[in-house]
């Protein structure tokens, strides 16, 4: 079964067209080593493509530090301590 994020995809197409305006699709594939349609995978949010290609996408836009956020959680007041 493949997921599908597309708010992912489209904050990873906002970043490369940001950060590299030249780039086309084929250019920015070449930068973080994946081919044109893997990257169209990506941009579409496609879950089939590996989290370490979305990750070296994040570190050559320079988002790496973001990118550990995606699985954060946040207490709240209302949490308590759950046995261990």
């Amino acid at each position: 079964m493949k997921g599908n994020l597309p708010a992912l995809g489209a904050s990873l197409r906002h970043a490369r067209k940001r950060r590299f305006p030249g780039d086309d699709l084929a250019a920015f594939a070449l930068r973080i080593g994946v081919s044109r349609s893997t990257l169209q995978k990506m941009e579409q949010g496609d879950l089939s493509v590996s989290t370490g290609r979305y990750y070296r996408a994040a570190e050559i836009l320079g988002l790496e530090d973001t990118f550990s956020g995606l699985l954060s959680f946040e207490e709240s007041l209302f949490d308590y301590p759950r046995p261990v």
